[in-house]
């Protein structure tokens, strides 16, 4: 964020808004607990969480994010080393204490989101007024999915957030899972034009920017910034579904391949369908998936 300026625009000129950091280190958390699905498509569970240890802690926040992974939150004012240890310090408890996990997500949730959590791929989301180069390279050393984002107040009204690093633990990248096309009923050549088709769409959203990871459920794939931006559906007999964050209503809805289905049960998540079936079909369909990137 060190590079953005913002202006505030009248009838008589401009005037920049500058940048600042919080006063505490209490107001960055309050603000993003209470906003925590719209800021990090996390959904909150609990707040400066009391672990059960020699040492003792307490987790800043505790939340679920859109896949059922596990999140901990955690937040300095400025600059600080130590984010990144302390966060996998409370990681490593999380890790080894699953049912207490598991029970607070049925008792704010329910049990079948409860039943539904994803411990391949713990995250670990550390907000601060800034990060050195030595955080960035310790974060792509470890072996767990790590988001290092970046926070600035501009004005009273506005917060901005910029991620600055965003690495996924290696249980939760790669193709591994993936499920194959099960070619039963329909004629061997048709389920391989699926899964190519899958498998380009794939490189596509891995493609569209360093900080993508991918994060496989049963269901589906799902494709992240910060938030989830897509998800890919296992290839069907005749077509692969693609589920954007994309508002159906800002964008023009291509017959036979985009559906607006806001408000419709589907695996995975987002409000636009796109339905591909052949090679033009996903040519025609990489807009929305940039658009979709832009906006996580």
């Amino acid at each position: 964020m060190s590079g953005l300026k913002l202006f505030h625009t009248t009838k008589s000129g401009v005037t920049e808004v500058i940048p600042r950091l919080a006063d505490v280190e209490a107001d960055v958390q309050s603000l993003v607990e209470a906003h925590m699905e719209t800021m990090l498509g996390v959904r909150f569970l609990a707040s400066e969480y009391v672990i059960d240890c020699v040492d003792g802690g307490r987790i800043d926040s505790l939340g679920i994010d859109e896949n059922g992974a596990p999140v901990i939150v955690e937040y300095k004012r400025g600059t600080d080393a130590g984010v990144i240890n302390q966060g996998l310090y409370y990681m490593a408890w999380l890790t080894a204490h699953r049912n207490a996990f598991d029970a607070l997500v049925r008792d704010r949730l329910g049990a079948p989101t409860a039943a539904q959590v994803l411990w391949s791929a713990p995250r670990l989301i550390c907000v601060a007024g800034d990060f050195t180069r030595y955080d960035a390279h310790a974060v792509r050393e470890h072996r767990r999915s790590i988001d290092l984002v970046r926070y600035r107040y501009f004005g009273n009204a506005h917060i901005g957030l910029e991620t600055v690093v965003s690495v996924t633990g290696k249980s939760s990248s790669g193709t591994r899972g993936r499920r194959r096309v099960a070619a039963l009923d329909v004629p061997r050549r048709q389920a391989d034009l699926m899964a190519d088709l899958a498998k380009a769409a794939d490189e596509i959203l891995i493609g569209l920017g360093d900080g993508v990871t991918r994060v496989q459920r049963k269901q589906y794939a799902a494709y992240q910034r910060l938030r989830n931006f897509a998800c890919l559906i296992p290839p069907q007999q005749t077509k692969v579904l693609v589920y954007l964050k994309v508002d159906p209503t800002t964008v023009d809805l291509l017959p036979g391949i985009t559906r607006d289905v806001t408000g419709v049960g589907h695996h995975g998540t987002g409000d636009l369908e796109v339905q591909l079936r052949t090679e033009r079909d996903l040519e025609r369909a990489q807009d929305l998936f940039s658009l979709s990137y832009s906006a996580a």
